[in-house]
């Protein structure tokens, strides 16, 4: 079947309108889920909370109602956004969600009895968050040709990385770095957390900032003569599992690779996740330069992203997935067995690097995978997959910890989720279109 938006393909406006709006929702996930807010809920406003629950206990539970959350409704959305033109209204809903949520944090303050309130905005901005990604992901086929769709998610992955380095870097010197009363180079009070409330004002902001030029534009890429029924959100389960079931008797292997990614994918998650950790209690890194590491990551992730992109479209998505596993094991194993901060460094950036790639390889696999005109579903199931086993790289990590009584093993247990997954992508049989 020919493409009917393969014209639009040759004018690169609306690719980096793409691009740019994961920037801003890369650079809020940043500030919000990893870095700056989700510290501030657990050290600052938990802070004398009663019982015998921790702060940090109840962030992981939140966020386990929100992943949960999400993988209930991540199927139905990529159904209602099968057609191009409803795309842009949900990626929009779900954007101005995480909008109005991030700027109501501001009024979280440094007391014990916002930390309910805090939460369920944090859990309810991560859940729409990853929900946007169904419909933004079912764009990249409207954005791109089967020769040009590798590169294409690369630089979308790439300003990502760039969007969360840019953004922490403006926090971390404007809002967060210094002593005293006031922080930063705008000198905010540090008093009741104001300069982590201002900080997520500028992230909200940030994201509108990013996203407008792909909202106001993303009307040009609908094809008005292909707009299937309207399908209601009962409905769209019917729909679902009609579509499994096509999916499976068509080729069993999208399913396959739907279960395989989930794995690596968390692995690749639980790398950065729990790098840090491991750069301070295991190779002496300090917590000043563990921040300085991650801004280095997140660039060194970038820039694979884009060579594995390019590569992408050369050798195909799953050889660069493979070979980028295999030496992010093999970089690993090494890690394992070095000390000292150098090592962390050498060998961390490392698996950085081939941690791009593999990330934006695995979007575009999926979507060359894909039924054309299907792709809201397949990213619906692919965006559920990698959330129903999220617990699987945490699991390890500790369950290494615990039996062997060092927090080095840890390592030994994410390099174990990324085998499995290399050993379960080798299995998958990728047809001859999507190389």
């Amino acid at each position: 079947m020919t493409n009917p938006v393969v014209s639009r393909t040759a004018d690169r406006l609306p690719v980096i309108a793409w691009a740019l709006w994961d920037c801003g929702a890369t650079g809020v996930n940043a500030i919000v889920v990893t870095f700056v807010y989700s510290v501030y809920l657990t050290e600052q406003v938990g802070a004398g909370l009663p019982g015998p629950t921790t702060p940090a206990s109840w962030l992981g539970r939140v966020l386990t109602i929100a992943g949960l959350f999400v993988a209930f409704l991540a199927p139905a959305t990529g159904v209602l956004v099968n057609a191009p033109h409803r795309r842009r209204v949900v990626l929009a809903a779900f954007t101005g969600a995480v909008v109005a949520l991030t700027a109501a944090m501001s009024f979280i303050r440094a007391d014990y009895h916002y930390l309910w309130p805090g939460l369920a905005l944090l859990a309810c901005t991560a859940a729409c968050s990853d929900l946007a990604t169904v419909p933004y992901n079912a764009m990249l086929r409207q954005l791109s040709t089967a020769d040009t769709s590798g590169r294409v998610s690369g630089f979308g992955s790439a300003a990502g990385y760039f969007g969360s380095v840019i953004l922490l870097l403006i926090v971390y010197l404007g809002f967060i770095t210094g002593d005293g009363d006031t922080r930063g180079l705008f000198s905010v009070p540090n008093a009741d957390g104001q300069n982590v409330r201002a900080a997520v004002l500028l992230a909200a902001a940030w994201f509108v900032l990013f996203a407008l030029p792909l909202l106001l534009t993303a009307r040009n890429l609908d094809d008005e003569e292909d707009r299937p029924p309207t399908v209601r959100v009962f409905g769209a389960y019917r729909e679902l599992w009609t579509e499994v079931k096509g999916e499976w008797r068509r080729d069993h292997h999208v399913v396959y690779y739907l279960m395989a990614s989930a794995v690596f994918r968390d692995g690749l998650t639980g790398v950065f996740s729990f790098g840090a950790v491991l750069g301070v209690t295991v190779f002496g890194v300090s917590q000043a330069n563990v921040l300085l590491f991650g801004v280095c990551a997140c660039v060194i992730a970038a820039i694979g992203a884009v060579l594995g992109g390019l590569i992408d479209d050369r050798v195909g998505s799953k050889h660069v997935i493979v070979g980028s596993l295999s030496a992010m094991v093999v970089v690993g194993l090494v890690l394992l067995n070095l000390s000292g901060v150098l090592a962390f460094w050498i060998c961390g950036l490392l698996l950085c690097l081939f941690v791009g790639p593999t990330q934006s390889s695995a979007r575009t696999m999926m979507m060359r995978m894909s039924t054309e005109g299907k792709e809201g579903v397949a990213f619906g199931l692919y965006t559920t997959t990698g959330r129903a086993v999220s617990f699987l790289a945490p699991l390890l990590f500790f369950t290494f910890i615990d039996v062997f009584g060092s927090d080095r093993a840890g390592l030994g247990g994410l390099m174990t989720v990324l085998v499995m997954g290399l050993v379960a992508i080798l299995g998958v049989r990728v047809p001859t279109r999507s190389r």
